[in-house]
């Protein structure tokens, strides 16, 4: 009985769990007998491998048995340190030193040549979107325990602080969890206010569980809430704008949901959205390359008017002067 024949089952139990002896026999390239050998001695090395019964009973290991990562294949381990660069990139991660640590554990294990490679794309691969601020990487224990409560339809009790800065205490029925933009939110009904409302996931300090169940309604979408809420955020100005010689999914494949609201129209698509500065908003408005029609405010036209100004005055600047 050779290791590497013992680790090729740990692998394919890890990889297939519930195979039954015959099919892992014709994996292995063994008879029945041979793998349950095999599984004797993995369980003898503390290993806990739990056999069905009978003549076509499964193998599996027993729940809550952390592999070694030794135990990826190359594909695997690659696969697993550049999702975990890729998250630290995102925001898509949890914990401030997780992602750090977890990633040095893995590539401490790998054989060399593998890790030499995986170095390589680490230290070689560039970006061309911003990274998501370290701040807004939750710990993974809140967000753990309200994906669990969304799951299992079970309202928790919060420890919150608003972005101001004060703390407060709330009950809500988390209906789903979302990930936008480099930061995570879970959607629910806030019983404080008694509206379905976004909470950030890093301003979240702990989550309780009660014993209270709830019912999602019906058709709710946690995504299409969160995005929504996001873009009706109050900023300064309330902004108007009757896009023309344009389709909605045009527009919507130009103008992201998180930022305004678009609805059909008999003379094109309305744009609705706020901002807390006209410039920008003018500047959004020219690179749509389409006419447009300010509704409302009044300054944003003075802001597009100015805009158009500066453009033209480039435009006619002579490049040898």
């Amino acid at each position: 009985m050779t290791a590497a024949r013992v680790l090729a089952l740990l692998e394919v139990l890890q990889a297939a769990p519930g195979l039954t002896g015959p099919e892992l026999a014709a994996r292995l390239e063994v008879d029945e007998r041979t793998v349950r050998r095999y599984a004797v001695r993995l369980s003898e090395l503390g290993v806990p491998v739990q056999a069905g019964r009978g003549r076509y009973g499964g193998y599996r290991l027993l729940p809550g048995y952390r592999l070694p990562p030794l135990m990826l294949t190359d594909d695997e381990a690659t696969a697993v340190v550049l999702g975990l660069l890729a998250g630290r990139r995102t925001g898509l991660a949890v914990g401030e030193a997780a992602t750090g640590s977890a990633l040095a554990k893995i590539q401490r294990v790998l054989p060399g040549p593998l890790r030499e490679r995986v170095d390589a794309v680490s230290q070689t691969l560039d970006h061309t979107g911003r990274a998501a601020p370290r701040v807004n990487t939750p710990r993974a224990a809140p967000l753990l325990a309200l994906a669990g409560a969304a799951r299992h339809r079970v309202t928790v009790r919060l420890a919150y602080r608003s972005w101001r800065g004060d703390a407060s205490a709330r009950d809500l029925d988390p209906y789903g969890i979302v990930f936008h933009s480099g930061r995570w939110y879970v959607a629910g009904f806030d019983h404080a206010s008694g509206e379905v409302r976004t909470f950030r996931v890093d301003r979240v300090a702990d989550v309780a569980r009660t014993e209270r169940g709830f019912t999602v309604p019906e058709g709710f979408d946690p995504v299409a809430h969160v995005v929504g809420s996001l873009a009706a955020v109050p900023y300064r100005h309330e902004v108007r704008v009757l896009l023309r010689e344009t389709t909605l999914e045009e527009a919507a494949a130009r103008i992201p949901a998180a930022t305004a609201t678009l609805s059909e129209t008999s003379g094109g698509v309305l744009l609705v959205t706020r901002a807390e500065r006209l410039d920008g908003m003018a500047q959004m408005l020219a690179g749509l390359g389409r006419p447009f029609t300010v509704v409302t405010p009044s300054a944003l036209r003075d802001e597009v008017r100015s805009l158009a100004a500066r453009l033209l005055a480039c435009a006619g600047e002579d490049p040898g002067e």
